[in-house]
């Protein structure tokens, strides 16, 4: 499903260079759970944005689903993202001015969906986190477990085949991280979707199927 051949990612100033990932070759096959761990700075988030074509490689080849991402232009790569890929991050990055329902259908703006179709799936995918009865909620009314549901929920609203998630339940209580990992558990073993995750946690992280770690942007596992 996802394929990177020796990705290198170099960030340079005026007087310094910073080799951030070195040399990274990795497949990653469709309906996998991979955890990526690795010390503070090592690349983890810079591999998972360069993975999620956020960030550009400085050198190397990214495959996603047979296709060579290097070729496109913003507006494709764009909407390859919004069709192909969903983001968790650590810290949500929910809207506090908007109803939990208006959140999680924000990645369905940006497609031909009306919006009764937008609301059918924003309902249906805060059925499958838990949140059915939260709709009418905000942000800063829900917990911090109930706002990463709403950021799955988000994730998953346009069934992209691949989440990518950094740091899932690095802010989260060892309750509540489970109940995380459990969610995205059934997401992978059930309907097949494609999962890399960011982790500092090994406990999380054994609950994958895989275990990749880097040292100073290097894969050492």
């Amino acid at each position: 499903m996802i394929r990177l051949q020796n990705i290198e990612k170099v960030y340079r100033t005026a007087t310094v260079e910073t080799l951030a990932i070195n040399g990274i070759s990795l497949d990653i096959a469709r309906g996998e759970f991979l955890s990526i761990m690795g010390p503070s700075g090592c690349g983890k988030s810079t591999l998972l944005n360069i993975i999620g074509l956020l960030d550009e490689p400085s050198r190397g080849l990214i495959k996603i689903d047979g296709q060579d991402t290097s070729h496109f232009r913003d507006l494709q790569m764009a909407a390859f993202r919004n069709q192909k890929l969903g983001f968790i991050f650590q810290s949500y990055h929910l809207i506090n001015d908007l109803q939990v329902l208006d959140n999680v259908e924000l990645p369905l703006l940006y497609r031909n969906s009306s919006a009764k179709e937008r609301r059918e799936l924003a309902t249906d995918a805060l059925e499958k986190v838990g949140l059915s009865n939260r709709l009418k909620h905000f942000p800063n009314q829900l917990s911090g477990g109930q706002r990463q549901r709403v950021a799955i929920a988000r994730a998953i609203v346009g069934k992209p085949q691949i989440i990518l998630a950094d740091e899932p339940t690095g802010n989260l209580d060892s309750v509540m991280g489970n109940e995380i990992m459990d969610i995205l558990i059934n997401l992978n073993k059930k309907e097949g979707t494609t999962i890399v995750m960011v982790t500092h946690d090994e406990q999380m992280a054994h609950k994958t199927d895989r275990l990749v770690r880097l040292f100073d942007g290097s894969q050492v596992q």
